[in-house]
């Protein structure tokens, strides 16, 4: 924070205190029943303040370099649960797709080199034979 922003933050807390001083000073004059319901409502701004307080403080912060957004006391509702769950479901949906089609691919690979085996002129035993893999290379040379 600059100096400025802490000099106001001091004068407002020193304004604070001078209020305080000056209404803890006049409820001994009050009844009982008047002070008792000021008493109350005191504790209620010092609670709604800190509130406050603690939501601007922590909207935005600052870590290694990178600025992160939250949203500080505040409750996220069920719609607010549900849009941010929709990207994780998005990623899941996107991966099993991925999945299923590579699957798909490689069994269809390998369909059509069980295609080519059956149809060729050579048995499928003559594949597995040691003496065809030197046929093959003798054939090259």
């Amino acid at each position: 924070m600059t100096t400025t922003t802490l000099n106001q933050f001091e004068l407002q807390d020193r304004f604070g205190r001078q209020v305080t001083a000056r209404l803890e000073a006049g409820t001994a004059e009050l009844p009982r029943d008047v002070g008792e319901r000021l008493r109350a409502f005191r504790e209620q701004a010092l609670t709604r303040r800190k509130k406050a307080s603690l939501r601007t403080a922590v909207a935005v912060g600052v870590s290694g370099g990178a600025a992160t957004l939250t949203f500080g006391d505040e409750s996220v509702g069920w719609w607010g649960r549900i849009a941010s769950a929709l990207p994780l479901v998005a990623l899941v949906a996107g991966l099993f797709l991925i999945h299923t089609i590579q699957n798909e691919r490689r069994a269809s690979e390998v369909a059509e080199v069980d295609a080519a085996l059956l149809t060729d002129d050579l048995p499928p035993a003559a594949y597995a034979d040691p003496g065809f893999l030197q046929f093959l290379k003798s054939g090259r040379e």
